[in-house]
């Protein structure tokens, strides 16, 4: 096992892999943190005993404390520390809990409320998954600032993604995903909940009995549904549509599903299959899910910026020039840091054009300057 790095302006990608197959998958976002771990200073500003709860003032914002995380009993104005365990969500604050080491609370103190410390980083969370894991890093810098928390099991590598991983990391931004035998799963996240289908194609060529088969072709895609959720990070509900078996003969499945989900660290449970047959999962939501963090201008421009990187490493005389819808600059222009990172690997500062032409998410990397 081993945890990679791969870093470009304004993002990390991390992957801890056995030899080149993917286990964990995680995006790290500088300049747009999720926020889970941060500790902060907070003052409660309404008690909610119809939700059960408490919303605090942050530094950054609201955030929301369960009365069983340590809400219960506060009232307004009362201050406070307070640890972010779930990243904001459709327009709704962190969730927080008060329940501290004592470590934290002697960091909290007296004062308006304040951002004490950030949480783990991406690279820090999946590394203590796999705490014998060597961590390979292919910036310079970053190896610097984390060598006090991984010393030796950690080394600078000129390329942390070769080009399997890399091919694996780019299949998750899609939404359907191969599966053993020729199978495939398609995946339609909403608001509600996440629906996964499954189409067998020729997965079951050869199997014998038609039932049978469906039921072999369905059980050899289990664990990769399993691992494709892990990955993807899919949270909340989930409900999968298993292909070419009533619902009667899906119950016998269950176990399955329950073996292929067991070694996630989030531990989903297995609900079991609804009246239309449809397996039933519950995975927390504690990070974005990746679909999320992949959608917007934001992401479409990071792309655009660690493709432009890309080249101008192959080729250091290319001028960084960059041409990008309306929402993809404005995202751009919003993230200084990544914008100063790839200013300092090319030697000069990006050089972006509007164009209307493009699609709301498009660019296009090109070759100089046009007027």
């Amino acid at each position: 096992m081993k945890i990679l790095a791969s870093a470009s302006p304004g993002e990390v990608r991390v992957a801890a892999v056995e030899g080149d197959v993917l286990v964990d998958f995680a995006i790290e976002r500088p300049g747009a943190p999720d926020g889970v771990g941060d500790l902060y200073r907070a003052r409660v500003v309404a008690r909610m005993p119809a939700l059960a709860g408490t919303f605090v003032r942050l530094a950054d914002g609201e955030g929301f404390l369960p009365d069983s995380e340590g809400g219960s009993g506060t009232t307004e104005g009362t201050v406070l520390g307070v640890r972010v365990t779930r990243a904001p969500q459709g327009g709704k604050g962190p969730r927080l809990t008060a329940r501290l080491s004592e470590a934290e609370r002697a960091l909290v103190g007296a004062g308006p409320p304040a951002l004490l410390r950030r949480g783990p980083g991406a690279i820090e969370r999946l590394a203590s998954l796999h705490p014998e894991a060597p961590v390979l890093i292919d910036d310079a810098a970053m190896v610097g600032s984390l060598r006090p928390v991984f010393g030796d099991r950690m080394m600078l590598v000129p390329r942390a993604f070769g080009d399997a991983v890399e091919a694996q990391a780019e299949a998750l931004a899609e939404t359907a995903a191969e599966l053993p035998g020729g199978a495939r799963m398609t995946i339609y996240p909403t608001p509600a909940l996440t629906a996964i289908d499954l189409d067998l194609a020729a997965a079951t060529g050869g199997r014998g009995s038609k039932t049978r088969s469906h039921e072999a072709a369905n059980r050899d895609a289990i664990p990769e549904v399993a691992r494709q959720i892990r990955l993807r990070n899919l949270a909340g509900a989930i409900l999968v549509d298993l292909a070419g078996l009533n619902a009667r003969r899906r119950g016998a499945l269950a176990g399955s599903f329950a073996a292929a989900l067991a070694g996630d660290p989030l531990n989903p449970r297995f609900l079991g299959f609804s009246g239309l047959g449809l397996a039933e999962i519950l995975r927390p939501r504690v990070h974005p899910p990746l679909h999320e963090l992949l959608a917007g201008p934001h992401a479409a421009g990071l792309v655009a910026l660690r493709r432009l990187a890309a080249e101008i490493a192959a080729t250091p005389a290319r001028p960084p020039v960059l041409a990008a819808a309306p929402a993809v600059v404005a995202a751009l222009q919003g993230d200084p840091g990544a914008l100063e990172n790839l200013a300092h690997r090319a030697g000069r500062a990006l050089i972006m054009r509007h164009d209307t032409t493009l699609a709301p998410l498009g660019w296009r990397i090109e070759d100089r300057p046009t007027c």
